[in-house]
């Protein structure tokens, strides 16, 4: 909505050299006048009060972040298809950015291009978020499975950009290669996360969402801090920005593999069904004696039969 919103001033008052300055304006106008709202009319809403000795900059780290990691053996699949998207998360992340890079070494494109390659990108995010679901619901393909067609694409990308390295005519060397990369990001972009979310919930335990969902948000976000740097050092020493491709391919290659060779998803949902079956039932017992609940104390239980 806001590329269309930023047309309306792009498009006829394109020979002023202040569009750009009327632009942000109004984006920024936009997302003011809609988000104040909340600020107003949102209802406060208070937790449970805070644990004796406990305090908020570290509850969620010891309780939540820290007591999920120590399931890895009790989830082994959970695990490794978090270790993978760590990895997969970065090399696509950054392969992005580097394009971008790429692009703006090459081409100034303006703020008008810009938009139309937004724009352009959204169009084939929707239409190819609602082709993948309509594809997954006819032909009833599992979830890795259609997960792995948005990976290959993801290999690909930096691929492109490795040739680039060899050849002056492709490799985003040209205009046409960063419009055609709006459009192949927007086809399978959208897809990408929309799979790799659906593949963690199916590897969540039931009744932990929050718990394994904020790991897995973690290692979407932290992923970002290793990839850029290890480019940036690349293209630091070699004084090319399409030298950094390689890297790119070979983390999003392994990533791939892992996800494709080491993630069980049958394996991992009865897994992940039995570990929260078990943490219920721990609770269970817990109330009736009268006693806290503890994810560690059920683990060292004996396992429920499930």
């Amino acid at each position: 909505i806001t590329l269309a919103l930023n047309l309306t001033i792009l498009l006829p008052r394109a020979s002023d050299p202040k569009v750009n300055n009327y632009v942000l304006v109004l984006t920024n106008g936009y997302w003011v006048l809609l988000g104040v709202w909340w600020f107003i009319f949102q209802q406060p809403r208070p937790g449970p009060p805070l644990p004796a000795g406990e305090h908020y900059a570290t509850i969620g780290w010891k309780q939540q972040i820290l007591m999920v990691l120590k399931q890895y053996r009790q989830l082994p699949y959970t695990f490794v298809y978090l270790a993978a998207f760590f990895l997969l998360a970065d090399g696509f992340n950054t392969s992005g950015t580097l394009v971008y890079l790429c692009q703006n070494d090459r081409f100034q494109f303006s703020f008008l291009q810009n938009t139309y390659l937004g724009l352009l990108q959204a169009v084939a995010s929707t239409t190819s978020t609602l082709g993948f679901w309509y594809i997954q619901r006819h032909w009833k393909i599992p979830t890795k499975k259609m997960f792995a067609v948005t990976n290959i694409v993801t290999i690909l990308i930096p691929l492109w950009g490795m040739i680039g390295i060899w050849s002056s005519n492709f490799g985003f060397r040209n205009v046409w290669e960063f419009w055609a990369y709006n459009v192949v990001s927007g086809l399978f972009q959208a897809p990408y996360y929309a799979f790799s979310q659906t593949m963690m919930a199916e590897l969540t335990p039931p009744g932990f969402d929050n718990m394994f969902f904020g790991l897995f948000g973690l290692s979407n976000r932290a992923s970002s801090l290793i990839g850029p740097n290890v480019v940036q050092a690349i293209i630091d020493q070699s004084g090319d920005n399409w030298k950094g491709f390689p890297f790119l391919f070979a983390l999003c290659t392994a990533a791939c593999l892992v996800l494709w060779i080491g993630v069980d998803m049958k394996k991992g949902r009865h897994d992940a069904i039995a570990w929260a079956a078990k943490q219920r039932a721990y609770v269970q017992r817990q109330q009736g004696a009268g006693s806290d609940s503890n994810i560690d104390a059920a683990d060292k239980s004996e396992p429920e039969k499930i």
